[in-house]
């Protein structure tokens, strides 16, 4: 368990949201749809992971969809557009090539947790059962991050964060969240 659950909650914490999004799909009678946003660092990934668990969902992480330490802005349009769109899927971005990799489908059918920095927009909430929001100081952000990823991404934070101040500025993803947690 990632730091990010623990601080906040562990297993109870995904629980209590995986509770909330099937109440919310069982109320609205369409597929259960989570979709997890925050800054680098505040465990959407563990939470994202959790809810899939618990939920039987597909998972979909966006830094398999960034295409590129550019792309944060590209990923949060192929959420709506092909992860949640038809032919539901993504075009997976190989980090090691720096380029696109092949069509990864998904089940339009099953319910599915979306993670990442990017998953909530005004376009993409339309379509969810539950939003979430999470947040963390930064000096957590950067040492859980970091402690991840190592050097490689080091050397792109600012840029990254950067990014990630512009999303936030332009779609402010936390008032659209159903939930906003600290972690």
């Amino acid at each position: 368990m990632s730091d990010a659950t623990e601080a906040a909650g562990g297993d109870g914490l995904a629980a209590g949201v995986a509770a909330a999004a099937a109440g919310a799909a069982a109320a609205s009678g369409g597929r259960l749809v989570v979709l997890v946003d925050g800054r680098s660092g505040t465990g959407k990934t563990t939470l994202g992971d959790q809810l899939a668990r618990l939920l039987g969902a597909q998972v979909v992480h966006l830094d398999d969809v960034y295409p590129g330490w550019d792309g944060l802005r590209a990923a949060a349009g192929a959420v709506v557009r092909d992860v949640l769109g038809a032919p539901s899927g993504y075009r997976r971005w190989d980090w090691a090539t720096d380029g696109p990799a092949e069509w990864t489908a998904v089940d339009p059918d099953l319910p599915i947790v979306i993670e990442g920095c990017g998953a909530v927009s005004r376009a993409s909430v339309a379509l969810a059962s539950l939003a979430v929001w999470l947040e963390a100081d930064d000096a957590v952000r950067w040492d859980r991050a970091i402690g991840r990823d190592g050097d490689t991404f080091a050397r792109e934070w600012d840029r990254w964060a950067a990014q990630e101040q512009d999303f936030i500025v332009a779609e402010d993803p936390a008032s659209l969240a159903d939930v906003v947690l600290r972690t």
